[in-house]
């Protein structure tokens, strides 16, 4: 089990430390955007700070996501981006949600599975 959760975690951090990146590089295609999302886009576009901001918290949450020692960080900093992934996804493209999902649930085991070491945060 070990393993597969080293397997997972690795590939989860692999995934936002790429989407990351993109922020800055902007390698990735984009989908064809409906014009509500290209207002949402460009709303967020006029906000300079916002996607560099997301950018740096996706690869250095997802870059702390693959070492066991600074799993939980990496997970605590991506689940906030993860809310807003599966806001965006309900409110205005559910095609996503399928993947979103699986990658919500896998941060929740995360956190689930390192909750030791989250009781001072809720106590």
């Amino acid at each position: 089990m070990k393993i597969v959760k080293q397997i997972v975690a690795a590939l989860f951090g692999l995934m936002f430390i790429n989407a990351g990146l993109d922020k800055f590089l902007h390698y990735m295609p984009m989908p064809k955007l409906t014009p509500e999302q290209q207002e949402i886009f460009s709303a967020f576009g006029k906000i300079g700070w916002l996607m560099p901001l997301v950018g740096i918290a996706e690869f250095l949450g997802g870059l702390l996501f693959i070492f066991p020692k600074t799993r939980t960080l990496g997970a605590l900093i991506i689940f906030p981006i993860m809310i807003g992934i599966l806001a965006h996804l309900f409110t205005h493209d559910p095609t996503g949600l399928p993947i979103a999902g699986v990658l919500f649930l896998i941060n929740l085991w995360m956190l689930w599975d390192n909750r030791e070491k989250l009781k001072g945060i809720f106590n």
